[in-house]
C-alpha cells in the first residue's frame, strides 16, 4: 500500500471515457449526493458500504479501478481500504466531482438536493431564530429548559 493513492486528473479520465477505455468508476459518495450529480457509467458505493463489503467487492473488481468523491478525501479513504484487502490498481479522480465539473466533462444530473452540513446549518439556524423571536414575544422565555 502506498502512502499516497495514485490519482488521476479529470482530463485523462475523460479522454479515456471518450475513447471507450474507460476504468470502472466506483462514487463513494452518499446515494443522495450520487443521485444530484455523477459521472455517466459510474457506480455508487458508498464509503461506509465499500468498507464493510471490500472483500465482497473484490471478486467483482478485477480491472483498474477509480474512485470518486467530490473533492478527493473520501476517495483516498476508500483506496485504503481496499488496498489493506488486497485491490491492486486503484486510482483515485484528483479533485474528484469538483475538478471533473470544473474541467466541463459531462455529467448526469438529477434532482438537486443540499448536502449534511447545509441542511444541519438551516435547522441550526432556525432554532436559533425561533428561540430568538420566542425571546422577543416572551420575555424569559429563553431560560426555561
Amino acid at each position: 500500500m502506498s502512502a499516497t493513492p495514485a490519482s488521476l486528473a479529470p482530463a485523462v479520465l475523460h479522454r479515456l471515457v471518450q475513447e471507450g477505455r474507460a476504468p470502472r468508476l466506483l462514487d463513494v459518495r452518499t446515494p443522495g449526493e450520487f443521485r444530484t450529480v455523477h459521472i455517466p457509467g459510474s457506480y455508487n458505493v458508498p464509503l461506509h458500504t465499500l468498507r464493510e463489503h471490500r472483500a465482497e467487492l473484490l471478486s467483482h473488481l478485477d480491472e483498474e479501478v477509480v474512485l470518486v468523491c467530490r473533492s478527493g478525501q473520501r476517495a483516498r479513504e476508500a483506496e485504503q481500504a481496499l488496498a489493506q484487502a488486497g485491490l491492486p490498481n486503484l486510482r483515485v479522480l484528483d479533485g474528484g466531482m469538483n475538478a471533473w465539473e470544473a474541467a466541463g466533462a459531462p455529467v448526469e444530473r438529477g434532482p438537486e438536493r443540499w448536502d449534511m452540513e447545509r441542511q444541519v446549518r438551516l435547522v441550526a439556524g432556525s432554532i436559533v431564530l425561533v428561540t430568538g423571536l420566542v425571546g422577543i414575544a416572551v420575555p424569559g422565555a429563553h431560560l426555561v429548559g
